[in-house]
């Protein structure tokens, strides 16, 4: 669906947004952007920049062998053109903030960048949905409650009445904190990544520390392939890797992605979480990379591959995001998800 958004009207949503992210004078913003992919977005957002008077670079690279582009890219994370291009690492090193439209997500260079205090805004959605989904202080104070909470718990076990149950020893760094990436749409914190549109958290467990079983149910959701599932699909989880898989078509053709892989890696166990977004919308259909499915208020989204970005070893380029609806989550003995709506006060959205 092509974008049929005024500059105007782009600039002006992407200024709101930048005011959320703090962008004002005497900032450094550098906006980076590949090949022929999101050109309207990296004018609109070098405009925006300027308008609120921080110093811009537009950061423009080629295109790799593969064509480049956030819906092919997100199906084989890890790998951009960046690693080749070292005066656009440089100049996006000396920046505050980075507007990423090529998605860095689960990359070296992106890690690189956080770690020298660099700020990462990922926007790479249709602008319809980035405005439907635009952030606000009520779903960053959600988001930050359950990040709260998942530092305080030990475990997480979530569960369907297909037959899921699964629970994750959670993982916590040598500071002893848990690994938690929080997604609201928005960041100002030096070195934090964010992606709008979003509105959700997620953990890791130990690298061995995963049992159990995940059965995805009907209707549930598989990414990146933006797939509904038409009959279940039964995977046996031990030490932190799916071991087995059970099912009708879909199972077997899952089965088949994972290995085409050729990667033990990709059938680790990544991050786990629940969606608190409640104007995202179940649905696959829409172009983009479906943030919708993995932000929707009440989900679990279960996924799988690397998970570097929250501070593991497995840097595999096989990701999934599977998305699943009518779930229940505890955190240690606390209810926070039951049969796909949340459950504490703090956590529910305003009249749910």
């Amino acid at each position: 669906m092509a974008n049929t958004a005024s500059m105007e009207e782009m600039t002006q949503v992407f200024s709101d947004e930048l005011a959320l992210c703090n962008v004002g004078p005497g900032e450094k913003v550098s906006v980076l952007s590949e090949g022929k992919h999101l050109q309207d977005y990296a004018e609109a957002f070098v405009r925006a920049a300027e308008g609120l008077g921080a110093d811009v670079n537009n950061v423009h690279v080629a295109a790799d062998s593969t064509g480049g582009g956030a819906e092919a890219r997100i199906k084989e994370v890890g790998i951009n053109p960046l690693s080749e291009d070292p005066a656009a690492m440089a100049t996006l090193k000396e920046s505050d903030m980075v507007v990423d439209l090529m998605l860095l997500l689960f990359s070296k260079e992106q890690l690189e960048l956080q770690a020298g205090g660099t700020r990462i805004l990922l926007a790479v959605e249709p602008f319809e949905i980035l405005k439907r989904l635009f952030p606000d202080e009520d779903i960053r104070r959600r988001v930050e409650v359950g990040e709260q909470r998942v530092q305080a718990a030990k475990t997480l076990r979530f569960t369907n009445k297909a037959g899921t149950d699964v629970i994750y020893e959670l993982k916590s760094g040598d500071d002893g904190l848990k690994r938690v990436v929080t997604e609201y749409g928005y960041t100002t914190t030096p070195g934090r990544w964010d992606h709008w549109p979003s509105g959700f958290l997620a953990c890791i467990g130990t690298e061995d520390g995963v049992e159990g079983r995940v059965v995805m149910d009907v209707d549930d959701i598989i990414l990146p392939n933006k797939e509904f599932v038409r009959d279940p699909i039964d995977m046996t989880i031990r030490d932190g890797f799916i071991t087995e898989f059970r099912g009708g078509e879909d199972a077997k053709k899952l089965q088949a992605f994972y290995e085409s892989f050729e990667d033990p890696g990709a059938f680790g166990i990544a991050h786990i979480g629940w969606g608190l977004n409640q104007h995202a919308l179940w649905d696959v259909s829409a172009p983009g990379i479906c943030q919708d499915g993995r932000a929707y208020y009440g989900n679990v989204l279960f996924s799988t591959g690397p998970n570097i970005e929250f501070g593991g070893t497995n840097n595999t380029s096989c990701h999934f995001d599977l998305p699943m609806k009518d779930c229940s989550l505890w955190l240690d003995d606390e209810l926070i998800v039951r049969d796909g709506e949340l459950v504490p006060d703090d956590l529910r959205a305003p009249g749910r």
